[in-house]
């Protein structure tokens, strides 16, 4: 039903894509914006395995899918896990609450001998997955019809550090980004951000 709704609301002044695959995911991603205000409905279970599904579906240098996800439900839990976190109040009033990790090492021969026996290493491209990651969970919010809102975790020292030792996530792994998510309770509505002075052709 969520998909439908999209497939009605549209996106004013962008082309129509020729197919309605096309359709349903320019609609998901014209249509994505920042909730930060929630309903006290809740999210089931099928639907929020299918927002990881949709994150673990990211691209992901070399394959090495550094991700793990932390979601989290007990809101007694909030003041310790998030510290002085500016968003606590947002994530409180979320149903749920996913903490995106990443780990920021892989166990892999080295690039110059893939033959060898695999060494502890650093993951040069874990930023980059964890970007991709916290997008597609974003989109596939808003596919079902729900508000999800980005707010940073990683490279803040004051709010990794709560959050790290909370979870008792490994010493290699960080909280890349922490994703409040649940039924809208206002009107936010997506910005336009197509900018044709950003294109450039065959140079800048």
């Amino acid at each position: 039903m969520a998909v439908m709704a999209l497939l009605a609301v549209g996106c004013q002044n962008t082309p129509t894509p020729t197919n309605d695959s096309a359709q349903v995911v320019m609609n998901a991603i014209l249509q994505r914006k920042s909730v930060r205000s929630y309903t006290s409905d809740t999210i089931a279970t099928d639907v929020m395995e299918n927002l990881l599904r949709a994150a673990m579906a990211a691209p992901s240098g070399r394959n090495i899918q550094p991700w793990s996800f932390v979601v989290l439900t007990d809101k007694n839990q909030y003041g310790d896990i998030f510290g002085n976190n500016f968003n606590l109040p947002m994530f409180e009033a979320a149903a749920k609450v996913v903490v995106i990790c990443a780990d920021t090492s892989v166990l892999l021969p080295p690039r110059e001998n893939p033959n060898a026996e695999p060494i502890r290493q650093s993951n040069g491209t874990w930023r980059d997955d964890m970007g991709a990651v916290t997008e597609n969970l974003l989109l596939a919010a808003e596919a079902h019809g729900l508000g999800a809102c980005w707010t940073a975790c990683y490279p803040y020292a004051d709010r990794m550090e709560p959050v790290k030792k909370a979870l008792g996530l490994p010493a290699t792994v960080v909280p890349y980004s922490i994703i409040p998510i649940g039924h809208p309770a206002g009107t936010e509505q997506p910005k336009d951000k197509w900018d044709t002075s950003r294109i450039h052709y065959n140079h800048w």
